[in-house]
């Protein structure tokens, strides 16, 4: 028979491992720091064509004034805080679930983009932001001339440039 020695928290530490892990698996989505301070991330798509990079993040709630959108070292960073008011001091709350403080998103952009030129526009709660593409950035045509023989002929290829990066995302 093995002699086990008695550990008085041996239970308490199993208890706790438990708790750690319910709410682990809880809260996968942000730390129990941002759900305790309220931190919320608003949802963003970006997206691309031909001649340029679009972001469009959901800021309901928000108006332009309540964002600051800036580009530092090709990293776009949005920053802003959606406040929580109350309308009447009579006003008796049951429950509270839509976010609300303070978010910043960045994002690196790839090396393809322009800052300059830049264009934002806010409308339903829709913050949409327009970046161009470089020009050398843009896909071009380049005319091939076959002048041997008797049938000349012209050939076109679509020549387009090659992106060393992709749009990454930081901060979630």
């Amino acid at each position: 028979m093995n002699v086990v020695k008695y550990d008085p928290f041996r239970d308490l530490k199993s208890l706790q491992d438990e708790m750690n892990r319910l709410f682990s698996g809880t809260f996968s989505r942000g730390s129990q720091d941002e759900i305790m301070r309220g931190a919320w991330s608003p949802s963003v798509d970006i997206f691309e064509n031909k001649d340029q990079i679009v972001l469009e993040a959901e800021l309901p709630g928000m108006t332009a004034e309540d964002v600051n959108i800036s580009i530092e070292n090709n990293v776009l960073t949005l920053h802003g805080e959606r406040r929580f008011e109350k309308k009447d001091e009579s006003d008796n709350f049951h429950r509270v679930e839509r976010s609300y403080g303070s978010f910043t998103r960045s994002f690196t952009l790839p090396p393809t983009v322009s800052s300059e030129n830049a264009n934002a526009e806010f409308e339903n709660g829709v913050l949409r932001l327009t970046l161009a593409k470089r020009e050398e950035a843009k896909p071009h045509r380049i005319e091939i001339k076959a002048s041997s023989g008797k049938n000349a002929q012209t050939k076109t290829i679509d020549a387009k440039a090659q992106q060393s990066e992709k749009t990454n995302t930081a901060n979630g």
